[in-house]
């Protein structure tokens, strides 16, 4: 996907240095600068989604990320910051239900299938949530992801397997 016009780039630029600073408040008024048409644009709703994942504005994080997931079906970012939305709002079946499906649409991301077993977890099938864990976890490359595990509260349920892996 090609970048925006100049000044509309300058402005989801600036948006996202002031993501980067911690203030959301500035990158939505830098976001709001962006010509009005471009708006619905995936690379401007990304970082709106951060905006209102910053803000915790969940309600508003789940559209803007339905948005990116239907406009750009072939990539995992909008149906990963759904799901991810949706159990910010505790309404982790739902989440699960977003990223079962496509799943294996997307089978190098090791966060998607962390989250899976997130949800897993949190909806009580503690033996598919390690099935997803050790898929994560084989997926990960250099990041770790058996320390991330240990530390999550989703996985709460598993810290003794998780330790054991």
């Amino acid at each position: 996907m090609n970048k925006l016009p100049l000044q509309d780039q300058r402005h989801l630029d600036a948006a996202e240095g002031w993501l980067g600073l911690g203030d959301h408040l500035a990158a939505n008024e830098e976001i709001d600068q962006i010509s009005l048409a471009l708006r619905i644009h995936p690379f401007v709703l990304e970082i709106r989604y951060k905006i209102y994942a910053e803000a915790k504005r969940w309600d508003a994080a789940i559209e803007t990320a339905r948005s990116v997931a239907k406009s750009m079906p072939e990539n995992p970012w909008g149906y990963f910051h759904l799901a991810y939305s949706l159990h910010e709002l505790k309404q982790t079946q739902e989440a699960y239900d977003i990223l079962r499906p496509v799943v294996d649409k997307f089978p190098d991301h090791c966060l998607m299938r962390y989250n899976l077993a997130c949800y897993s977890c949190q909806l009580g099938k503690l033996k598919e949530a390690m099935r997803w864990l050790e898929k994560a976890i084989d997926l990960a490359g250099d990041m770790d992801v058996r320390g991330m595990a240990l530390d999550d509260p989703d996985l709460g349920p598993l810290r003794a397997k998780i330790r054991a892996i």
